[in-house]
């Protein structure tokens, strides 16, 4: 549930859909969200009859969750993996089931850059699936989604390797 909340922070949900999500019965996904909200993690709020929970972006400890849960998910790995050899990529954007709080398996990568070896991204993605545990895709120069997380931008010196 760290996963689909601390991501990314525009990710929510509500009791039965997040007991849908996760396969899992509404009560013990009820006494997560509880002890979550209790601990002041997650923030809630009321539409009809839904009652709909999001990561506290206010509480102390958000960012360090935030990478805390980007890091157990190899993000920082494949950021720096991806510019230690690929020097001139400008973004790596994480879009799919990851982006959106659902650890699947399969995290997929757009990365945006001038010349890129497919080679190297092929080898690349061999060897970040040893290391993470989960299978990587690359894409390249794609169309960017609406739920993608800029997981590095050059031209943004606030998203540097280090804070994915």
């Amino acid at each position: 549930m760290l996963v689909k909340f601390f991501i990314n922070a525009a990710n929510s949900g509500y009791l039965n859909g997040l007991a849908l999500e996760f396969d899992e019965s509404t009560n013990a996904i009820r006494r997560e969200l509880n002890n979550l909200s209790e601990a002041g993690y997650l923030i809630q709020w009321k539409i009809k009859n839904k009652i709909f929970y999001a990561a506290n972006t206010k509480h102390t400890l958000f960012e360090m969750l935030q990478k805390i849960v980007r890091k157990h998910l190899g993000l920082e790995e494949i950021v720096e993996s991806v510019l230690s050899q690929m020097g001139d990529v400008s973004k790596i954007i994480l879009i799919g089931d990851y982006a959106l709080g659902r650890d699947t398996g399969t995290i997929e990568i757009i990365l945006i850059a001038d010349k890129v070896d497919t080679a190297y991204v092929k080898k690349l993605q061999r060897k970040l699936k040893n290391i993470i545990e989960r299978t990587v895709l690359f894409y390249i120069n794609c169309s960017i989604s609406d739920d993608a997380i800029v997981l590095y931008d050059n031209s943004n010196p606030e998203t540097t390797p280090q804070d994915s």
